[in-house]
């Protein structure tokens, strides 16, 4: 059966991430977007929101964890967003869209971003344990 998607497109996040001290120090907008893989079925049916996601909930938990903990890289970033959607047990799958518009790139562009896609056997451990900085030293930035 193929799932249902739930997507919220154009989060806006004020963070402080990034590789650069002025990145840290000053901060800069962060755009999430997510795409939850579920099957809302059971909450249609029943007409029940405590048996899909809700999203205006979900929202805040995304802002609140993109605006915690500055870390260097937005793969990293997108890899703690992907923790906190698939915390909710109705999500089977989701991708997850990181852009970072102001990045300090020396030549005009449009924007940058990473997209995961996470499986719920392969979420994160712990949400808090995301690694600031690449485990190994062959880690590609």
């Amino acid at each position: 059966m193929t799932p249902d998607l739930l997507t919220l497109t154009g989060l806006e996040v004020f963070a402080h991430h990034g590789v650069f001290d002025f990145e840290r120090e000053n901060g800069q907008r962060f755009v999430i977007d997510v795409e939850l893989a579920l099957d809302t079925a059971p909450a249609a049916g029943a007409d029940d929101l405590a048996q899909t996601v809700h999203y205006g909930e979900l929202a805040v938990e995304i802002s609140d964890a993109v605006a915690a903990d500055p870390v260097d890289l937005i793969e990293t970033l997108a890899e703690r967003v992907a923790g906190v959607v698939l915390a909710h047990p109705p999500v089977q799958r989701v991708r997850v869209v990181v852009h970072k518009p102001d990045a300090p790139i020396p030549v005009p562009f449009s924007d940058v971003s990473i997209t995961i896609v996470r499986h719920r056997a392969s979420a994160p451990a712990t949400l808090t344990s995301i690694p600031t900085a690449p485990v190994t030293g062959d880690a590609a930035p």
